[in-house]
């Protein structure tokens, strides 16, 4: 792993700052520096205005554009949707004289960015060299509110230190943004006006017809004149405030931004909704916006900060992580879902994968269940788009895309929308997981159930039976390990239908004898029979898992173990990354891995597996993997971790909370990695505090690295929070609130109450249930 930190951010433990302006660093700050709130995000971008190279980035969950495609064959998609780059809400001109600010043209000194984790406030300060004399400090600070989901704020202040005379502002709403990806403007304007305080617009897409409205009151320290300003897809307001020496004149900018799709919402209600809340919010103060969003930080801080002794910068880090996890998603607007690059750049076009139930919802479940329930509400209420889906595959059942922003499909590669079939298992999972953590089961009565028969539907129908072997099998598939393409049996695939048909099975059981009339019905809804269920059972209880019984290790797929061998390190770091400079068909032609595969569902269903069987598969796989995937790391943490390799497993960990505040991968630019942050939670918490959640309870086996001197977090497990303390010598564990709750830890259980336990810190590899051998 040949990774090599960027570092140019001091190092704090409860914000990040950035002293001095480096245009070349320029757009990997405007990731770094981003806000959001689940419902909009906006990328860390100068509003002043800047001619360099920047991504004015504004991004609204679930709010979409599409592109015909033209495929020709049935089964590939003819569309594709994506995140469209939104409304510039923040949009600012600032000129004083002839003069306008522009950093990549004006002289400036004294520049520092500070993103504070306490506050959730960005905040940009720097002096201002007028060309015609004097000079002015110049402050900004913005918000986006976590406690109310339509509104953000700006205010901007003023500070003339050695010169008189007045700053001209121009304060606006700027539809005319280009996207990036499309090269080209996505918005036609539907109205605009004033209303009031109000200085509002609505657009929608071109091709989606998706509203957004966006409208905003000022707050200024002194009497202005404001005059409006009205051009195509922008409206505006333009005042003076004066300046003198020694005083600070400063305007707020309330917003308020709302969006809705498709009808049957017309445009002039959403129009008339939006003046409401611009109204509503128009009432606010930034202090008292600001205050709310301290309160709300305080309280998050207190339920899930991870706190490390001896290691500055990944106590920075880790809490890095943390907030933008809560910035992504809150689980307050149903029927979101986390994109790759949550809402912080156009990369993966805004698109949701795999990843969130597999990487994403573990930290929602301990932390905010809420979140992790409304993350699977996505998948419930895009269960008619995954049926048609199956369709499309010629297939029956629900088949959930490989990317998708609203339940459709939207990867346009057939190699991966076709045939990477793990997305089902996923969310299986995720609705397992999700169960036996939270106890939810009227979401599985309710919801859950009737998801999994579908996933279940789609998998029958999907695989075949070999014809020598006579075992059940998926054929012509990718598995999670997108190096090898169109093989047959991909362990993990395989192995994830076999859990998910046996899960299906047992919840229906389980309803028959608990929840009768409910199953019933579904299952007269859904035409479900007893011959159906029996073929899932026979499925599963012959399903192909590729093994090798003499070494126990798992093969990836039918004939992997007979692939050509490379030896990974002699390829020349010049080369990486790989998809960038080798032919596409090289990529397929060895038995080297992007990121785990069999090692994915070792952690999955991790106490399935002796200590032996994940140590051999470990020491198999881990050489021929070239961790191209920023996901790839944070398993293999883990997973050295159990087995007693922890120099291995923090060498692995080093950059895991750290990827895009030392841009390790060289394109932070593009975008936060969201979901490797959510695994670099997991490579803490399921790592080095040995937490396991796949078994009959609550596992913890905690370890600690050698440069920390301690460390702690919190988990919430059955409504319970529990603390768990880790330093060199002594493991603490305690109920801070909720019933007591039984925890198995270092193979014994306790009853953990408030007041605790303490046991020594042990260094042993407990075999866990072990089951799977």
């Amino acid at each position: 792993m040949a990774k090599v930190a960027d570092r140019y951010l001091l190092v704090d433990p409860w914000a990040i700052i950035e002293e001095g302006f480096d245009s070349e660093r320029g757009r990997v700050s405007e990731s770094i520096f981003s806000l959001g709130n689940e419902y909009m995000g906006v990328r860390g971008y100068a509003e002043e205005g800047y001619s360099g190279d920047t991504l004015v980035g504004s991004y609204f969950n679930g709010l979409f554009e599409e592109i015909k495609l033209g495929a020709h064959y049935k089964g590939i998609i003819r569309r594709l949707r994506f995140m469209a780059s939104a409304v510039d809400w923040l949009y600012t001109r600032i000129r004083v004289g002839d003069e306008t600010l522009d950093l990549a043209k004006s002289k400036i000194s004294g520049f520092s960015r500070k993103l504070d984790f306490k506050t959730g406030a960005y905040s940009r300060e720097f002096i201002w060299h007028l060309q015609a004399g004097g000079s002015i400090k110049v402050s900004f600070i913005r918000l986006v509110s976590m406690t109310k989901s339509n509104l953000g704020c700006q205010q901007i202040s003023f500070e003339a230190i050695d010169c008189t005379g007045s700053v001209e502002v121009r304060s606006g709403l700027d539809f005319n943004i280009i996207h990036e990806d499309q090269g080209r403007n996505l918005w036609e304007g539907v109205r605009q006006g004033g209303i009031g305080e109000v200085t509002a617009i609505l657009a929608q897409t071109i091709s989606t017809g998706n509203r957004l409205f966006s409208g905003f009151t000022l707050n200024t320290s002194v009497p202005i004149a404001p005059v409006m300003i009205q051009e195509d897809k922008f409206i505006g307001q333009d005042f003076s405030l004066p300046l003198a020496v020694g005083s600070k004149v400063s305007f707020e900018k309330i917003v308020a931004n709302y969006a809705e799709l498709v009808p049957p919402v017309t445009s002039e209600a959403v129009w008339t909704m939006g003046i409401e809340l611009a109204a509503q919010f128009g009432a606010l103060t930034f202090a008292a916006i600001a205050e709310e969003q301290a309160t709300y930080w305080g309280r998050v801080w207190e339920a899930s900060d991870i706190e490390i002794e001896g290691d500055p910068e990944n106590q920075q880090g880790i809490r890095f992580c943390i907030f933008q996890l809560y910035q992504t998603y809150r689980g307050e607007n149903p029927g979101f879902n986390i994109g790759a690059k949550g809402l912080t750049g156009e990369a993966y076009r805004g698109l949701a994968f795999w990843d969130t139930e597999s990487y994403c919802l573990p930290f929602y479940l301990f932390n905010n269940p809420k979140a992790a329930k409304s993350l699977l509400e996505f998948r419930y209420k895009t269960l008619t788009e995954a049926i048609e889906r199956a369709k499309e595959v010629d297939c029956i059942g629900a088949c959930y895309p490989i990317a998708t922003i609203d339940g459709t499909e939207s990867c346009d590669l057939w190699q991966h929308s076709n045939l990477q079939l793990h997305v089902g298992t996923a969310v299986g999972y995720g609705i397992w997981h999700y169960v036996k953590t939270v106890g939810d089961t009227e979401f599985l009565y309710e919801k859950g159930i009737e998801m999994l028969i579908q996933i279940s539907r789609f998998y029958a129908s999907r695989g075949q039976w070999g014809q020598r072997s006579g075992q059940y099998g998926y054929f012509g598939v990718m598995g999670p390990d997108e190096f090898q393409l169109m093989v047959n049996n991909n362990c993990y695939i395989n192995l994830m239908a076999k859990k998910l048909f046996e899960y299906t099975l047992e919840s229906i059981n389980e309803m028959e004898q608990v929840a009768p009339e409910q199953i019933k019905q579904l299952i007269a809804a859904l035409a479900l029979s007893e011959q159906e269920r029996s073929t899932w059972q026979r499925m599963a209880d012959n399903m192909h898992i590729p093994l090798d019984e003499a070494t126990g290790i798992f093969e990836e797929h039918d004939g992997f173990f007979d692939m050509p061998h490379i030896d990974i390190h002699s390829i020349p770091v010049s080369e990486f990354p790989l998809y960038s400079n080798w032919s596409y068909d090289r990529l397929y032609r060895y038995d080297m891995i992007k990121q785990p595969d069999v090692l994915m569902f070792m952690f999955l269903y991790n106490q399935d597996f002796t200590p032996e069987v994940k140590r051999a598969n470990y020491e198999y796989y881990e050489p021929r993997c070239i961790h191209e995937s920023s996901l790839s790391p944070s398993i293999h943490s883990i997973l050295a971790s159990e087995i007693g390799r922890n120099e291995e497993a923090y060498q692995f960990f080093e950059f895991a909370t750290r990827l895009d505040l030392d841009n390790y991968n060289r394109n932070t630019r593009e975008g936060l990695h969201t979901t490797s942050i959510a695994a670099a939670w997991m490579n803490i918490v399921y790592g080095f505090g040995g937490m396991r959640s796949d078994g009959a309870g609550l596992v913890l086996n905690p370890t600690i690295p050698q440069i920390w001197s301690s460390y702690r977090f919190k988990v919430i497990y059955r409504g319970t929070t529990l603390s768990i303390v880790t330093n060199k010598d002594i493991l603490t564990i305690r109920a801070e609130s909720g019933v007591s709750v039984e925890v198995i830890v270092y193979g014994k259980a306790y009853l953990i109450d408030s007041v605790g336990i303490e046991l020594p810190v042990q260094n042993v590899i407990y075999a866990g249930e072990a089951v799977m051998q």
